[in-house]
């Protein structure tokens, strides 16, 4: 499997255009010969398009094999794709493909939906150096119905290389001045298969106002959750960026909140059976995510160290970071596991229909205040209880209790307003502090069980010192945020 980062702007260009000569666009710059050829490419989707719902393709192309490309990020111009390529032959999809999707096929077979024959012109714009900075192919593409051209079209792409980003104004430019015009990012599939590839993906999040009913405000607060864990997880499975991961396991722990938090008006076996599968999700995930904030925690303390010390402290990092890879052979088991399927049947119907216990038409901000009160008072009676001096494990109890509450206001600004919002922010800041001293627990628990050699065991103590340092920073500073969030106009949107 290759992967890369594919970076295109399209222009939309009409049947008389021709590309310019790009000779000099930019001091240094020379262009290759145009290329000229046809291409066949078919692509492959569920019936009901989930793939380009979610911003997928998957495709094979004579001569170059299976495509598979992720959504990264787009804006109004620049489409951001990640780029994986398989071998294998037209008449079964790569089982590797396959797998890196399946959180969105789960139990279906992608099928043939779309076929194009496209007469493609390629250039490419290299530097002084010779390397490459830009791609510029002018395509005309005729989709096919059978042996029957069902609809042309035609469009110009820029696809930048490192480096690329010095040229692409002036590029964009003289292909204006040729007679292309600024285009919507959309794929060539997607303008293939027509509207209903811009239909919204199974789970769509609509933001609830004021005037919302418990049912609107349960099912946004759901479908946010489940949403966040379908995005990443064809990153978590292909690796590489641990926000993927991270962003998966608060997902879960955010719908494990709102599943306390709106338990009053949900089915309470329904409830219950979905928060224990999201346990199991959510332990497989955090597996991994500890393991990746450990190394990188003691990563960066390491080059703190006298220079002496360093190589057993980084033996110390190498060790943690062993971890990851474990942890991640067992996680990407689990995800490939028909109960993972299962799970991801339950989530979207969860977001679509959560399975409520009284009228799901009563207004929302009648009944959300009251829910949240009951977060935040265990939150202030366990403060309350604190001594002078708390201990560690005692703050670590008020961090849980602070996020309960901090997302029990999340779930209820969108109805509630900025009173809310602003609760919830207050509450993220004093759960931060309380992380950095938890997270200095775990990792001084972790060096004094893992300083076996004797030049590890003093590179450990060292680390344990910067480590108590910055826990003492957290006990220290804990009660300011602490005194922020309970000020009484914090609490009004709850009255």
């Amino acid at each position: 499997m290759a992967d890369s980062i594919e970076r295109e702007v399209k222009l939309s260009a009409a049947p008389g255009f021709h590309l310019p000569d790009l000779n000099g666009v930019a001091e240094g710059v020379t262009v290759t010969p145009v290329q000229e050829g046809r291409i066949e490419t078919t692509y492959h989707d569920t019936p009901d398009l989930r793939l380009a719902r979610w911003g997928c393709s998957l495709r094979f192309r004579h001569g170059e094999g299976w495509t598979l490309k992720l959504p990264d990020s787009a804006d109004a111009r620049m489409l951001s794709r990640r780029e994986l390529t398989f071998p294998g032959g037209r008449r079964q999809v790569p089982a590797e493909a396959r797998a890196l999707v399946r959180a969105y096929l789960r139990r279906a077979d992608p099928v043939p939906v779309a076929r194009l024959s496209t007469w493609r012109r390629k250039l490419r714009l290299l530097d002084a150096s010779g390397a490459e900075l830009a791609e510029v192919v002018d395509d005309e593409v005729s989709v096919l119905d059978g042996r029957r051209v069902a609809a042309r079209f035609r469009e110009v792409e820029v696809e930048l290389r490192d480096g690329g980003e010095r040229v692409l104004e002036p590029l964009l430019a003289r292909l204006a001045e040729a007679g292309a015009t600024a285009g919507k990012p959309t794929p060539k599939h997607v303008r293939a298969l027509g509207p209903a590839a811009l239909e919204p993906p199974e789970v769509r999040v609509r933001a609830p106002g004021p005037d919302a009913t418990i049912d609107e405000a349960i099912r946004a607060a759901v479908a946010a959750c489940v949403e966040a864990l379908l995005q990443h997880d064809p990153g978590i499975r292909v690796g590489g960026d641990p926000e993927d991961v991270h962003q998966g396991r608060v997902g879960m722990r955010r719908l494990r909140s709102h599943l306390r938090f709106f338990g009053p008006l949900l089915d309470s076996e329904w409830a219950s059976e979905l928060d224990t599968e999201l346990q199991w999700l959510a332990g497989e995930l955090g597996t991994v995510r500890d393991a990746e904030v450990l190394a990188d925690r003691l990563r960066d303390e390491v080059i703190l160290l006298p220079i002496v010390d360093r190589a057993a402290g980084m033996g110390l990092v190498d060790r943690a970071a062993s971890a990851i890879g474990a942890g991640r052979a067992h996680l990407l088991q689990a995800m490939d596991s028909e109960r993972y399927v299962e799970l991801m049947d339950r989530l979207i119907l969860a977001a679509r229909e959560p399975l409520l216990a009284v009228n799901p038409d009563q207004p929302a901000a009648g009944v959300l205040p009251g829910l949240a009160l009951d977060p935040w008072a265990k939150l202030r009676k366990a403060v309350s209880r604190l001594g002078r001096h708390p201990e560690d494990e005692s703050l670590h109890r008020i961090r849980i209790l602070t996020k309960r509450s901090r997302y029990a206001a999340e779930a209820s600004a969108p109805v509630l307003g900025s009173d809310a919002a602003r609760f919830a922010k207050a509450a993220a800041q004093l759960q931060t502090v309380l992380g950095e001293l938890q997270d200095s627990a775990v990792a001084q628990a972790w060096l004094r069980a893992n300083a076996t050699a004797a030049r590890r065991a003093f590179a450990a103590g060292r680390l344990c010192q910067l480590e108590e340092g910055r826990a003492q920073s957290a006990r220290d500073g804990w009660r300011k945020p602490w005194k922020r969030l309970s000020a009484p106009k914090m609490r009004g949107w709850m009255d």
